[in-house]
């Protein structure tokens, strides 16, 4: 229970505990007595429709692998307009690459819609497709939309806030592809308005003059800016425009400036909320009371893996991430040991090894989670988790006296990933068990796992200390 990276269960409470990207003074402009986002610097995306081409090179694009090889203008199978790109043949590259790019200017700190139309034939690895959004060292729109291998036009959304950059390369196509076919066609960029708008004291709504002399007031100037389709796992909704009120100083066709958070879709659908609204935990708690009168559990797993933002919201910017990370498993430890004082809790221990995802440039994260293990209880039992083992992440909290769970397995077609974590058993101090974790929901091995498990461990590989289990 309790989960931070995977904010479902909260967010079925109250979804504007999302955590938020903030977009800055976004230009609007006054119509109506409405204000709606009015764009000073369009977004210029050239050769969308892939209608420009001699022979199998597009104009407009940086690149686009191998053209005529990888890479080609088809006039037969189009969504819109006279022609689509289509990629093939993966393996006539090293890499089974079929990619298009095109680097655009952007403003920083502003929201933007990318729509693709996409059509696949006997495609191989399907999921092997990808949309991606590169600044920097950082992938802005780390997103999944699992194509079937065959498949007729299908349109594809998403949303990304371009952070501090004013330079992003925009992909799509092949990674490691090896057959089938993928036409990409009506490919579009656009600066959006307040998409998932979040409300909440983390996440304010700012309206200035165009010069910023002026703040207006939320109820009295213009009503409350809500998104009446908030819904954190679809990002492809109309944003709601910003109404003027009776008597509100914003004069018609005046230009403003509108500043707000929104929510952001991590792959196909993981959406993270903020561990600093005190209203999380006033749910952690209710829930933690529901769990143990009704269970009266001897253990519970803490769901606290994979915080992939964070750091962005005005509650908890400039935290340290790591202290705040602690914090938060600190305070839902406490809450359920209020119900059960004699508890025994896991974790999962990626957030808090420095050899997984315990650092700083992480997703989506602003900040750093360096030192969030020194921040919770020492009488956690960590889950080590993973397919191939993790001997630095089990050193590290063995030298630490930290009792560890391995959680094995990851929905391998055998088990030797699982032999490799059982040579390093005994030297682990403080082991605590072994887990048979699958993702896929493959329980075929489990029979074969307990016989493993059961195997007498070689004397030359037993425990010197005396203290694995």
């Amino acid at each position: 229970m309790f989960s931070v990276g995977y904010g479902g269960g909260v967010l079925d409470d109250d979804p504007n505990l999302a955590e938020g990207l903030p977009v800055v003074d976004a230009p609007f402009l006054v119509r109506g007595g409405e204000a709606r986002l009015a764009p000073t610097n369009l977004v210029q995306f050239k050769n969308g429709g892939f209608e420009e081409f001699n022979g199998n090179d597009f104009k407009g694009y940086d690149f686009h692998d191998q053209p005529g090889v990888v890479s080609f203008a088809d006039t037969e199978i189009r969504h819109g307009g006279r022609a689509s790109m289509r990629l093939e043949n993966f393996a006539a590259n090293p890499h089974g690459h079929g990619r298009v790019m095109q680097s655009i200017q952007v403003q920083p700190h502003r929201c933007y819609r990318i729509t693709l139309w996409v059509k696949t034939q006997g495609l191989q690895p399907a999921d092997a497709f990808h949309v991606m959004v590169l600044a920097g060292d950082r992938d802005l729109a780390p997103r999944d939309f699992h194509v079937a291998p065959s498949t007729d036009w299908r349109k594809l959304t998403m949303i990304f806030n371009s952070l501090n950059f004013d330079k992003i390369s925009i992909y799509a196509g092949l990674w490691g592809g090896k057959a089938g076919k993928v036409w990409l066609d009506d490919w579009s960029v656009e600066e959006v308005g307040p998409v998932n708008v979040l409300r909440r004291s983390g996440t304010p709504v700012t309206v200035r003059s165009e010069d910023g002399a002026t703040v207006y007031a939320e109820g009295k100037d213009y009503a409350p800016l809500q998104d009446p389709n908030l819904s954190p796992w679809h990002d492809d909704s109309e944003p709601p425009p910003l109404k003027l009120l009776p008597g509100s100083r914003i004069a018609e066709g005046a230009r403003l400036r509108v500043s707000w958070y929104h929510s952001m879709i991590i792959y196909d659908s993981q959406v993270a909320v903020c561990m600093a609204e005190p209203k999380l935990y006033d749910i952690f708690d209710k829930e933690a009371k529901l769990l143990i009168d009704t269970l009266h559990p001897r253990s519970v797993f803490l769901n606290m893996d994979e915080i992939r933002m964070g750091g962005t919201c005005q509650a908890c910017r400039g935290r340290n991430m790591g202290e705040l990370l602690g914090e938060c498993i600190t305070k839902e430890a406490s809450i359920l040991r209020n119900y059960a004082p004699s508890l025994e809790i896991y974790v999962w221990s990626d957030m808090l090894d420095p050899n997984h995802n315990g650092h700083g440039n992480y997703y989506l994260v602003d900040g750093d989670f360096t030192g969030s293990w020194d921040h919770v209880p020492k009488n956690l039992i960590m889950a080590v988790w993973g397919g191939e083992p993790r001997e630095a992440g089990l050193k590290f909290f063995s030298d630490r006296g930290t009792r560890t769970l391995i959680a094995c397995y990851y929905d391998a077609d055998d088990l030797k990933d699982v032999e490799g974590w059982l040579k390093l058993a005994p030297q682990t101090r403080k082991l605590r068990g072994f887990m048979y974790t699958p993702w896929q929901k493959k329980y075929s091995l489990l029979p074969a796992f307990g016989d493993l498990l059961r195997k007498p461990v070689p004397a030359t590989q037993k425990s010197q200390t005396g203290d694995a289990q």
